[in-house]
């Protein structure tokens, strides 16, 4: 599946809140605001969820994770032949909650590229970032784990980096780059799209919100006014 940028990507994490039947209703709520403000919105889910949200919605569903292994004599392993057939369209890979050592990082790219799947590694600093353009991933995400969860915002707190790591990627490899760690507000993504990202990767700032519609509203519009 081809994603079109800009691109706010929500992970629902483990939240309880966002799983099972919560989350095929809180991807919904983002298919929704998808539709109505004209932005691309994706999702990734657990990866037990992956299949129920998948049906429930037409955005893209991404799993939050996969391991470095592919179909054998595993056990408890996510695979990425499984999540593919179950409807994600791609992977998170790498977040600060989930790190993975880089020989395993470069093996899980190549397999889930292998699977037909997109992949979005997950960066702490521009180092990183560089690193993983090298196994030439769909997408690379900045996110600083200090910030991941508060209310600073890395587009505000840390700009230097999302500068510092777009020049360093681009060094390697034309890969867009998205932008986490602390955003919440509009004005937070419309700092993020200025310093140049293609999109942004959120958490909490929509799972916990009692308003999802209008965070992502918010979100949408920041985009847009940056688009136009």
């Amino acid at each position: 599946m081809k994603i079109s940028l800009p691109l706010i990507l929500v992970n629902f994490k483990a939240y309880d809140n966002a799983l099972g039947k919560k989350a095929e209703t809180l991807a919904k709520t983002c298919e929704k605001a998808s539709a109505e403000f004209g932005c691309s919105i994706a999702v990734a889910v657990q990866p037990g969820d992956i299949y129920r949200v998948s049906k429930a919605v037409s955005i893209p569903v991404f799993s939050e994770h996969i391991d470095a292994v592919e179909a054998g004599a595993h056990t408890g392993y996510v695979l990425a032949k499984n999540v593919k057939e179950n409807g994600a369209v791609g992977t998170l890979l790498n977040h600060s909650e989930h790190r993975i050592k880089i020989d395993d990082l470069e093996d899980s790219v190549d397999i889930a590229r292998k699977e037909g799947l997109l992949t979005v590694v997950c960066a702490s600093n521009d180092e990183i970032a560089q690193a993983a353009a090298s196994f030439d991933p769909d997408f690379i995400a900045i996110e600083p784990p200090e910030l991941i969860g508060t209310n600073i915002s890395v587009s505000s707190a840390r700009p230097e980096l999302v500068t510092s790591s777009i020049q360093r990627v681009n060094s390697v490899s034309q890969i867009p780059i998205l932008c986490g760690a602390g955003i919440r507000t509009g004005d937070d993504v419309k700092k993020a799209v200025e310093l140049g990202v293609k999109g942004i990767l959120v958490a909490s700032a929509v799972t916990l919100s009692k308003d999802p519609y209008s965070v992502l509203e918010s979100f949408c519009k920041a985009i847009k006014s940056q688009h136009q």
